[in-house]
């Protein structure tokens, strides 16, 4: 039978590529609809002093692509759906973290290659019907996997979109690509991100102001990105960078293996 991860979780995979020095902002990125100002901040030693707003984006670009994990938190937008995401994601494909889709709550892990996920009915029922499944395979499917893990193997329906959701290397892959499309950038007013300096790197185009904050400490990283105008407003952020992604398996009386919920399979 054809997976039931949701389809709208492909959109998760390029949530780090919508990041204005990227390129065009896809529209599969966005979140809260309304983000606060970032807070001014006293003047301080600037390390981006005498850098274009190019070069700096250059900068975070390459230094965010070196990161070895991150979290992402926010919202992305696909199928005119919201779908709100909490991950922590490593380099080595591991990853744990949260979603919530009409309503509907999931959680997600990833080691060593097998992906387990967890929803709770409202989430499942939301992403069966988005697939056209008929309601009594809807209830017996459900009925099945109520409190236990799916269990998806590497080449199973449905492996290569969640996996997708875990790749940190193919997400930070597709920062810096196009460059040449992105529009020009300016640098706005210095910020703060969670207590950390920021530097804001503005692109205006059309009724859109997309600005990128990028750490003045440290390495520069990447540490929020925020859409205003358009048709899908919204703020990522980026934290708990090189930290190490800790991940949970479930224990094998949890999980139930996708390929068992196949017609006539027992689970």
């Amino acid at each position: 039978m054809t997976s039931h991860s949701p389809r709208t979780l492909r959109a998760a995979a390029v949530v780090c590529a919508a990041v204005v020095v990227a390129g065009p902002a896809p529209a599969a990125w966005a979140a809260a609809e309304s983000a606060p100002s970032p807070a001014a901040v006293a003047p301080s030693p600037d390390p981006f002093a005498g850098l274009s707003a190019d070069e700096i984006a250059d900068r975070a670009v390459t230094a965010t692509r070196s990161a070895t994990s991150l979290r992402m938190t926010g919202r992305i937008v696909t199928d005119g759906q919201p779908l709100d995401i909490d991950f922590a994601l490593g380099d080595k494909g591991e990853c744990t973290g949260r979603m919530k889709i009409k309503g509907g709550v999931a959680e997600l892990r990833k080691a060593d290659d097998i992906t387990y996920m967890k929803g709770d009915e409202a989430f499942w029922r939301a992403s069966m019907t988005s697939q056209g499944m008929p309601e009594p395979q809807i209830a017996a499917t459900i009925e099945l996997i109520k409190g236990r893990w799916l269990k998806i193997a590497p080449g199973q329906a449905g492996s290569e979109d969640l996996g997708g959701v875990c790749d940190l290397k193919s997400l930070l892959a597709d920062l810096g690509r196009d460059k040449e499309e992105r529009g020009p950038l300016t640098r706005g007013p210095d910020a703060e991100v969670d207590g950390t300096p920021v530097a804001t790197l503005v692109r205006k185009e059309g009724g859109e102001t997309t600005t990128v904050s990028v750490a003045r400490e440290g390495k520069p990283y990447i540490r929020k990105m925020v859409k205003a105008g358009g048709e899908d407003p919204g703020t990522m952020l980026l934290s708990d960078y090189d930290k190490p992604v800790r991940v949970v398996v479930p224990p094998a009386d949890q999980t139930v293996d996708l390929t068992r919920l196949d017609p006539g399979a027992s689970v």
